[in-house]
């Protein structure tokens, strides 16, 4: 009967979560979807405090085996939990206190009943013993799953990528975004004659007697699960050190040894002028117990923390091409800096729910524009924005359904950041927006958060009144239109939104090669215009992220 009464409350929070996601088609989502997505009873009931992920990686038959303890506090009494390991992988058996556990499995979510009630606050574990060949992955990073490649000179080169699709795909784990483990052992058992990388700082190597060896890498810091992550090759080793706001952070490299000579000054001309960069609009680099990585990997790249995952090829630009289409975004390597600002937005700063997944990338997808203004200048910086738009398709929100773990509209990475241009023009001070960034990553400083959240401190902070703007941007596909006109001398002006009582300020040419705010609604409002403005050179300031449209 609780099962029963269970599963009716997930889909009635599901109906209405799903209503609630304005201007979001309709889809059909299954009882996979919510168990997958949504936090029930049987996931908020603990808290993961660590993990002690010790498997073998075995490139043979391109298996794993091994096991993941889970350490937890109870959050409420409870006899019964949900873990997530995707159905392909056996479970060997789940011990706790030296007897193993009954378990049952319904597509990837696993439920283990306790002998006795768990009391709240008190803390317990338990260790789950598995095996199986998690899915290899067909376009690595965006598509999930194992990674197992060749070097060019034919050495073992392998990987995971797992965002999205979840890190339960290749191991057990508590597999949603709201409860990120305090702390982590990560144990990756290798071929000997290969190198292994994982995040956090190297404890230890171990020989095991079947040829393999056992690395053990201790995350010091709360961290999400499709980060955890490993990089096995032949692989160079250097390190450096930078001098950042809270003392000396270190830097390591991993490339693999036939690409190092190319690997070393390449990643020296924007490493250091990056960290410089984020620490500045952002705040402290996040992980200074873990320090900073930067891995080769056979797929382009991923935010994985305290171990930036590299493949961009050692070229400028995204794989040699500027997205931006201004030249400005050859001057850098796109996957070195990209990947690097997650770790403030997407690793410090989580989406509680993937549906959020604009938090990650349309932050970071603006931390490209901040480094161009940096290293650059500021009327670069605003080129650049300004030239990713071409990328915007505007054809779906870019907040997705919510308890379901689907993320909304690619957009989110452009469109994402030309929002926070945007707002950025709307404070028109940018002390005041570096401050606002920086807070943010204070604030929620290692924490999961909501769109919500983050929309309301941001308009807390900045004074303005943004709930229209961050519904119209984020909730709805099309983005606003300014309608106008000119007669005799007056410009008549209106915005047609999806958002009802739109009234986002905006600068607009009243005369030629000069901007004036003005403050649109719904409704026709007029300003006195210069006769040297008609309707074929009126223009809204470039910065705003807008469309026009000639009235009748």
């Amino acid at each position: 009967m609780k099962t029963k009464i269970l599963t009716m409350l997930v889909l009635v929070l599901l109906s209405l979560s799903t209503k609630a996601q304005l201007g979001v088609a309709k889809e059909t989502y299954t009882r996979a979807d919510t168990l997958r997505g949504m936090l029930t009873p049987l996931r908020t009931c603990y808290d993961i405090n660590y993990y002690h992920l010790d498997v073998k990686i075995n490139l043979d038959d391109k298996s794993v085996s091994g096991s993941n303890e889970f350490a937890f506090t109870a959050t409420q009494d409870f006899t019964k939990l949900q873990f997530d390991l995707f159905a392909n992988l056996k479970i060997e058996k789940v011990v706790y206190k030296g007897t193993e556990l009954p378990y049952t499995r319904e597509f990837n979510a696993v439920f283990i009943t306790f002998p006795k009630t768990v009391k709240k606050g008190s803390k317990e574990s338990f260790k789950v013993w598995y095996n199986g060949n998690p899915p290899i992955a067909r376009n690595p990073p965006w598509d999930g799953g194992f990674i197992f490649k060749k070097d060019k000179s034919g050495n073992p080169f392998v990987s995971v990528a797992c965002q999205g699709l979840g890190a339960s795909v290749w191991w057990p784990t508590k597999d949603h975004q709201s409860d990120e483990v305090d702390s982590m052992l990560i144990s990756i058992s290798a071929p000997k004659d290969l190198d292994e990388v994982s995040n956090g700082r190297l404890r230890s190597v171990v020989n095991k007697p079947d040829g393999y060896k056992q690395h053990n890498w201790f995350v010091a810091n709360p961290i999400n699960n499709y980060d955890v992550s490993f990089q096995i090759g032949k692989y160079a080793h250097w390190t450096d050190t930078y001098a950042g706001e809270n003392g000396p952070l270190t830097i390591d490299f991993w490339s693999l040894k036939e690409d190092s000579a190319v690997a070393r000054p390449h990643w020296d001309a924007d490493v250091k002028p990056m960290l410089k960069s984020f620490e500045y609009w952002f705040g402290p680099y996040p992980w200074y117990k873990d320090g900073y990585k930067l891995v080769q990997a056979p797929h382009l790249g991923m935010e994985h923390q305290s171990a930036v995952a590299y493949g961009n090829q050692f070229k400028k630009g995204y794989l040699g091409r500027d997205l931006s289409g201004t030249g400005l975004g050859l001057k850098w390597d796109f996957i070195t800096v990209h990947e690097s600002g997650h770790e403030w937005f997407g690793n410090n700063i989580t989406s509680k729910d993937l549906a959020d997944m604009w938090l990650h990338e349309g932050f970071t997808n603006y931390s490209e524009t901040l480094f161009t203004e940096s290293t650059q200048g500021k009327k670069a910086g605003e080129a650049y924005i300004i030239g990713i738009r071409k990328g915007i398709g505007n054809r779906e929100p870019i907040i997705g359904p919510y308890n379901v773990n689907k993320e909304g509209s690619g957009d989110m990475y452009p469109k994402g950041a030309n929002l926070i241009h945007t707002i950025r023009q709307l404070i028109d001070n940018d002390e005041k927006f570096r401050g606002i960034l920086r807070d943010l990553n204070k604030v929620y400083y290692h924490k999961t958060v909501t769109s919500a959240e983050v929309e309301n401190y941001i308009a807390k902070q900045s004074g303005l009144k943004l709930d229209k703007v961050f519904d119209q941007y984020l909730r709805y596909s099309k983005i606003p239109v300014l309608e106008y006109k000119i007669n005799n001398g007056v410009l008549s002006y209106r915005w047609i939104t999806d958002v009802k009582g739109f009234d986002m300020p905006i600068k607009v040419s009243l005369k030629a090669d000069e901007y004036t705010l003005i403050k649109p609604t719904n409704d026709w409002k007029t300003s006195k215009i210069d006769a040297s403005v008609n309707m074929d050179n009126f223009k809204t300031e470039p910065n705003f992220y807008v469309n026009t449209k000639k009235g009748e």
